[in-house]
């Protein structure tokens, strides 16, 4: 894999917060090498650390998108949710950014039916057809459509498992990561001091609540990404 230049700077990671971890009282000593300092009572990120790694995956994401693979992007809590989405809608990227239903790529299967599910709602209700079934009935129909929006939206378009998977928040979402080890996906992952660096293919050491530090790491990798389908398009 060729390194490329990605215009990480510790001047833009230190001004978006980058750097803060959690307190010192909750934290995983594995993450030892990667923290620097303690400051009030927080651990402080080696922004050094999170620049190389950041740069990695960059590399490892403009590889992937320049031969045409697919990604998924997860970060389901309330900080990320919105910069999941935005992040995917740029890259062109499938996302969840609500809930991870278990099994959703372990049990593939299951996933798809629900998907098909989800697209013969949506176009009965695009063609009206919804709108002529016995009230009792639609409002039900409504109401399926209406969670299948809310947890397989970001994924409508999915029809494989993803090749490669950028994580918000291992903490948070350990079960997608787990169903990523078992089926063999490539991980990317930002982790903060409370984590297990050694779960992920790629792990970025960051401050994973400041949405201002998740919005430039998934920056960072949507520019990568793009990069490389320009290249893909360019060189099919």
């Amino acid at each position: 894999m060729i390194r490329r230049y990605w215009n990480i700077t510790l001047e833009e990671m230190l001004g978006a917060g980058v750097h803060f971890g959690h307190s010192t009282k909750k934290w995983n000593p594995k993450m030892a090498p990667y923290i620097s300092a303690k400051r009030k009572g927080i651990h402080i990120t080696n922004l050094t650390r999170t620049a190389r790694f950041l740069s990695e995956a960059c590399d490892l994401v403009f590889d992937a998108a320049s031969r045409g693979k697919q990604f998924l992007i997860v970060g389901t809590k309330a900080k990320a949710a919105d910069s999941v989405t935005s992040a995917a809608i740029r890259a062109r990227c499938h996302c969840v950014n609500k809930k991870w239903l278990g099994g959703m790529l372990t049990n593939w299967s299951t996933t798809e039916t629900r998907l098909h599910k989800f697209r013969h709602l949506r176009m009965e209700q695009k063609t009206g057809r919804l709108n002529r079934l016995p009230k009792r009935d639609a409002a039900m129909l409504k109401r399926q459509l209406s969670r299948l929006q809310t947890y397989l939206g970001g994924i409508k378009y999915m029809t494989g498992l993803p090749d490669v998977v950028i994580i918000v928040d291992q903490h948070e979402e350990y079960t997608a990561l787990r169903e990523c080890i078992t089926l063999g996906i490539p991980t990317i992952c930002l982790i903060d001091t409370n984590c297990d660096p050694d779960l992920a293919d790629i792990s970025i050491p960051a401050n994973d609540d400041a949405i201002s530090s998740i919005r430039l790491i998934l920056n960072k990798l949507v520019f990568a990404i793009s990069e490389g389908r320009s290249s893909y398009i360019r060189n099919p």
